[in-house]
């Protein structure tokens, strides 16, 4: 892997998050997990580069990005989609998923990462705030009663990149 600044990112924002998804990774204790997202940004906030990314509360990988001050963004190649499509469904909390995916964990300052990744971005939590119904706007569209019937609201993570790695 090679590091590159945030700027000198060339990938879509929309398709490298909503298309090729992405694994949330972090680690406590010594235990890795991830779970996969399609959900969150990249921007300027606070004059940092910063990745905006949303947790349910009932996922385990909430309890370890909750635990420490840092965690990655993993894009994997289209080649390991089903790996993505497991990390989607499967629970750390009942099974090892780095095992079962065959990923390779490595990490970058002491965050973890997966060797498989072709973009890493190693972030830095600098704001957490849990969604809730009276802070939406838009009455309108119904999001809550669409997306939230069963109150697994997601938390809100604005983390400073502090270093993007792509493969070379």
């Amino acid at each position: 892997m090679k590091e590159i600044k945030p700027e000198e990112l060339a990938d879509n924002t929309f398709k490298l998050i909503g298309k090729d998804w992405m694994l949330i990774t972090a680690e406590k204790d010594k235990q890795v997990n991830m779970m996969t997202a399609s959900w969150g940004g990249l921007g300027i906030l606070w004059g940092k580069s910063v990745a905006t990314v949303y947790i349910r509360k009932s996922r385990y990988t909430k309890e370890l990005v909750d635990s420490g001050d840092r965690f990655s963004l993993c894009v994997l190649p289209e080649k390991f989609r089903s790996q993505l499509g497991y990390c989607g469904k499967a629970s750390g909390r009942t099974e090892d998923k780095v095992a079962k995916t065959g990923l390779t964990v490595e990490h970058a300052d002491s965050v973890p990462y997966f060797a498989e990744s072709r973009l890493v971005l190693v972030c830095r939590k600098l704001y957490v705030q849990q969604m809730n119904a009276d802070c939406f706007a838009d009455k309108a569209k119904n999001i809550v009663t669409e997306c939230y019937s069963d109150n697994d609201w997601h938390t809100m993570y604005i983390a400073e990149i502090e270093k993007v790695l792509v493969s070379e």
